[in-house]
């Protein structure tokens, strides 16, 4: 195709509709470099400038073709190629690149296999590039990795050759950009009603919680959920590694860690975050993820009077959760035995509200269980509620039940000192049974 052809529209073949692309690709780069202002700014200047280059070919292609290669010119322009429409679609919750062959993502909690190919692994570097460079970042055979964050709040992973094998990984955990309420995952069946009356009163009440789970179990959209019942009139100081919580209260200071500069200096960890917190006069310390040294400074302030503190972290199951702070306080250098440390556990925690990606990918509270102490050099643990699983449905989705255990926890006391004189129906106590047994 050249300039001033006049083939009938239907003899343009697909292979001259990439040249034509190309050229224009080419064309727009050096006009739009530069470009500042918003992304809605930008977008105007681009589309304007793009339909003048495309006017001043003389030439005409099917409308449906021409909005496809604008839209894919402005992806590879101002956007990030081939990625780009996936990051658009808010059905798709993560991007999983494994290579220039093989493109997933995950919707609705399910892994899938698009049909997107990259033309070389260099045009995946060009993507990354473009990711991290606006940051300070680099990536490189000597820094074969690199974490970065995209403008929207977006968690980028990337690895490229000769660490990854097969050619670049490129791993983006979309934002959520529309926080889920706690009626949204009841109705979706992350939890029950009588379990939400609980958490809130829990919250009000000022208990330490900790929401444990795998990754992308939902562990985030929960700490957001959960969050909205901490009173307008608290103090609330967050600190995230990415800043993905969405805090409707008007007391907030948020705090984001920094990643070392290009010369490995001058990093900002969530440890020197959480220290810094504690000369900040909070009324709770919200920490998006505990998955380092910064434990024992989260214990401790735990254990000085901050209580109604909110955190997450990554584990396997409520017990599995002790033994991951144990070896998260070991790792701030301290020499303190382990029943001192499991002994900081114990005090500083009342709730961990445990969550899991079941097969079928829904999320759900599995778990949701007291710290009540120590007996010997064990925490002792007992759960309030649970989830109960009763087989698999046609669709290889994971039926089951969230049931209350029938154990009031001890801490009773405290949610009833702070108004909240939970029914013993809650905790699946049927008083009604419990009288005729009795009479008998």
């Amino acid at each position: 195709m050249s300039v001033g052809d006049t083939r009938p529209l239907q003899e343009i073949s697909s292979k001259d509709l990439q040249k034509l692309k190309i050229h224009l690709l080419e064309q727009i780069v050096r006009e739009v470099d530069g470009i500042t202002g918003t992304m809605e700014q930008r977008s105007a200047v681009f589309s304007e400038t793009l339909l003048k280059k495309y006017q001043g070919l003389g030439i005409t292609i099917p409308e449906a073709d021409r909005e496809i290669i604008f839209k894919e010119i402005e992806d590879e322009v101002l956007g990030f190629g081939k990625l780009q429409p996936l990051l658009d679609n808010p059905e798709i919750s993560e991007v999983m690149v494994n290579g220039k062959n093989q493109v997933f993502i995950e919707k609705f909690g399910v892994l899938e296999e698009t049909d997107i190919h990259f033309d070389s692994d260099d045009e995946i570097v060009r993507i990354i590039d473009k990711i991290i460079l606006p940051l300070g970042r680099r990536i490189d055979a000597d820094s074969p990795t690199v974490d970065a964050r995209l403008p929207d709040g977006s968690r980028v992973n990337a690895v490229i050759p000769p660490v990854a094998i097969d050619g670049p990984l490129v791993t983006i955990r979309k934002f959520a950009k529309n926080k889920y309420s706690m009626e949204q995952l009841i109705q979706m069946g992350t939890l029950t009603e009588n379990m939400a009356s609980f958490i809130k009163a829990c919250v009000i009440s000022r208990l330490n919680i900790i929401i444990s789970g795998g990754t992308g179990s939902g562990k985030t959209t929960l700490l957001n959920a959960i969050s909205s019942y901490i009173p307008n009139g608290d103090r609330i100081v967050t600190i995230e590694d990415a800043a993905e919580l969405k805090l409707q209260q008007t007391h907030i200071a948020r705090m984001e860690s920094k990643m070392p500069n290009s010369e490995g200096k001058n990093a900002v960890t969530i440890r020197d975050l959480v220290r810094n917190s504690l000369r900040m006069r909070p009324d709770r310390i919200v920490v998006g993820e505990v998955r380092g040294a910064e434990c024992l400074d989260m214990l401790q302030a735990m254990n000085t009077g901050h209580d109604g503190s909110l955190t997450t972290l990554h584990a396997n199951s409520p017990r599995d959760v002790i033994s991951r702070m144990e070896t998260m306080t070991l790792m701030a250098g301290v020499d303190l035995p382990v029943k001192a440390i499991r002994s900081q556990i114990a005090s500083a925690i009342d709730l961990i509200i445990h969550l899991s990606r079941l097969k079928g990918g829904q999320r759900c509270i599995t778990y949701i269980t007291e710290i009540s102490g120590m007996e010997s050099d064990v925490v002792v643990m007992t759960d309030i509620f649970k989830f109960e699983q009763t087989g698999v449905d046609a669709e290889g989705r994971v039926t089951g039940e969230l049931k209350p255990t029938g154990i009031r926890p001890l801490f009773s006391p405290r949610l009833e000192i702070n108004g909240f004189k939970l029914s013993p129906e809650i905790f699946g106590i049927n008083l009604a049974e419990i009288l005729r047994d009795q009479n008998r």
